[in-house]
């Protein structure tokens, strides 16, 4: 199901301009970096259909979601380096739920420099509320590497199955 006006229905369909393109893809998932005022190097798993709740999940995308999530943080934190990387699943929108999707979010000591040594949900709160969005420049090259990294993770996880 595809809904209009529903930002990861948007991106994923062009009606909204996705800085840096998608990174990788599976059967049911998507990965692109955050268009919204997060950090750098802050990925977004999100289904393709418009999934509401983990419980929604078919069997497909239940099952990719462990790995996925694995090679996303293990894609952040190869390129980022972070202190520590959170995984955050958000889908409540101002009224209703929206569009499933699932942050992956390298936190370094820059960034928590940057936001009053602030951690956690303190940090995301400041981050979303500060409204500091990444230079789209930055998300781009950012966007390349990462998309070779998944690339290579793919290759070496092909390599393995045979």
């Amino acid at each position: 199901m595809d809904v209009t006006g529903c930002l990861g229905c948007d991106l994923l369909t062009g009606r909204r301009e996705l800085p840096g393109g998608v990174l990788h893809e599976t059967a049911a998932w998507v990965v692109n970096h955050v268009v919204g005022p997060m950090n750098l190097g802050t990925l977004i798993v999100g289904p393709r259909d418009h999934v509401v709740a983990i419980a929604e999940l078919d069997d497909t995308a239940a099952a990719e979601l462990g790995p996925l999530l694995r090679d996303t943080a293990r894609v952040v934190e190869t390129l980022c380096q972070p202190e520590q990387t959170y995984v955050c699943m958000w889908s409540h929108g101002r009224d209703a739920r929206k569009h499933l999707h699932i942050a992956v979010q390298p936190v370094t000591a820059e960034v928590r420099a940057r936001y009053g040594g602030l951690r956690s949900e303190q940090l995301q709160a400041r981050m979303l509320a500060d409204g500091d969005k990444p230079d789209i420049t930055e998300v781009e090259r950012f966007c390349e590497r990462a998309r070779e990294l998944f690339r290579s993770i793919a290759d070496s996880s092909a390599e393995h199955r045979s």
